[in-house]
């Protein structure tokens, strides 16, 4: 009988293990189910759609089902998991349009359901134009709203809300972001998020404003049962056209209740390095997965598109007898309010003193290139290192200069444990044009080194 593979989840890690897959195994039966009715798409370009920068939603999506027909690999959609059952190799699956119920058997199942909106416990949630960003018809949605809108809240201040805001000031909104922490974006210490803070209230005085130590309680809606008001723990009442909630996203596992799979962090699914569970023929890819920090040698859950891509493609060469390990994550983030780049790897000094490490950190502000070429930008980075080891723990970024530069020099010494000495005198390539005589993120090193060596 021919061996069968079956998929579950559509977004990124799902589609990429069964395009892998067929490539290293043309032999067997790949069968690949999502709930949604879009498959194979690049979630992380919504915001960029929503502005107006990418013009037909399509753009974004990566292949259809009769791509991957081509390849001799079935997707049904609009097809959701509701149980799975480890001893007698079966998915239960409901058919949302026909409401149907049935059993699909395998011998090889990988989970790649990904993750869904956390959503607050907050009176009048249910109220119309109050949306979640999750799927290209959220997107849609969110777009239609905003034409012709003139005021728009944000509640919560992660990435993805500094990604909206920049589309909503684009299209000239009125926009109030509110953030129940002490800061946005609380990867960051708090004197970068500040400089953040203060960066995206500077570009645009007064169509920005930003609430911090606030949460909402309530929503308020007019007599077509539309959300009119947000409604703050200090009694704050905020009008609005419409409402995002950016307050996080959690692992798609509630399905693999009462099952024998084993789960971890945030209730994320736990997967050793070639991406199998704890059932010997169950690997899980993608967004419900945990994942390895490779600075503090623990588990952690984070979502992110380009680890659900690489673990898709290492699940599918592990499936296919080949030898695939991935090995973890650095935490590395990235994102962009208009010119300005924000960026984070590793660790911050908050995180690493409760670690148990002995951190040492330094702060450098530079230009990019040589300061009398034209077009220069500024670079501010903070970079963090272990006083005992001499080795990185991590670096913070921003800036309107070319930050990513910098940011991608320092992966592969946090990865390889390069030490300060080691790493202050790398050989990086100059040129006016491209980096001042020492770059930055050298310079940063350099400082740091010294602090650690009086």
């Amino acid at each position: 009988m021919q061996e069968k593979v079956v998929i579950i989840g559509g977004g990124t890690a799902g589609p990429k293990t069964a395009a892998k897959l067929r490539r290293e195994r043309p032999d067997i039966k790949i069968d690949l189910y999502t709930q949604e009715d879009i498959i194979s798409y690049s979630a992380c370009g919504l915001p960029y759609f929503i502005e107006n920068l990418i013009q037909n939603p399509e753009t974004l999506i990566i292949r259809t089902p009769e791509d991957f027909k081509k390849q001799d690999i079935d997707i049904h959609l609009k097809q959701k998991c509701l149980k799975v059952n480890t001893k007698e190799q079966t998915v239960l699956i409901e058919d949302l349009i026909s409401k149907n119920i049935y059993e699909v058997s395998y011998n090889i199942l990988v989970i790649a359901t990904g993750a869904v909106p956390v959503m607050p416990n907050i009176a009048g949630i249910d109220l119309k134009n109050i949306f979640t960003l999750r799927t290209i018809q959220d997107g849609i949605n969110i777009k239609n709203k905003m034409q012709g809108a003139k005021k728009a809240v944000l509640l919560g201040g992660g990435y993805i809300s500094i990604e909206l805001l920049e589309a909503f000031v684009h299209n000239n909104l009125q926009v109030t972001l509110i953030e129940k922490n002490s800061q946005i974006l609380k990867m960051f210490d708090e004197d970068f998020a500040q400089n953040i803070t203060d960066y995206i209230l500077g570009r645009n005085p007064g169509q920005v404003n930003i609430l911090t130590n606030e949460e909402v309680v309530a929503f308020s809606g007019n007599d077509k049962n539309e959300v009119e008001k947000v409604i703050t723990s200090s009694g704050k009442e905020i009008e609005t056209d419409f409402v995002i909630l950016g307050t996080g996203v959690k692992p798609n596992t509630d399905f693999l209740s009462g099952t024998d799979i084993k789960l971890s962090v945030n209730n994320s699914i736990k997967v050793d390095k070639t991406l199998r569970t704890s059932k010997h023929d169950i690997y899980a890819a993608g967004d419900c997965t945990d994942n390895f920090n490779l600075v503090t040698n623990r588990y952690m859950w984070m979502p992110l598109g380009s680890t659900a891509n690489k673990e898709g493609r290492c699940a599918a060469i592990n499936i296919a007898g080949g030898h695939c390990l991935f090995e973890g994550i650095l935490n590395s983030t990235i994102t962009k309010y208009f010119d300005y780049t924000i960026s984070i790897i590793g660790i911050n000094y908050k995180e690493a003193l409760e670690l148990g490490f002995q951190p040492e950190f330094a702060i450098v502000t530079k230009r990019d290139k040589a300061g009398y070429m034209p077009n220069t930008g500024t670079v501010t980075l903070k970079l963090i290192a272990d006083k005992n080891t001499h080795t990185i723990l991590g670096i913070q970024g921003i800036g309107e200069g070319d930050v990513n530069q910098r940011i991608n020099t320092v992966i592969p010494a946090i990865i390889e444990r390069t030490k300060l000495e080691t790493f202050m005198n790398l050989d990086l390539p100059y040129s006016p044009p491209y980096s001042p005589a020492i770059d930055p993120v050298l310079n940063a090193a350099q400082i740091v080194y010294q602090k650690i060596n009086g």
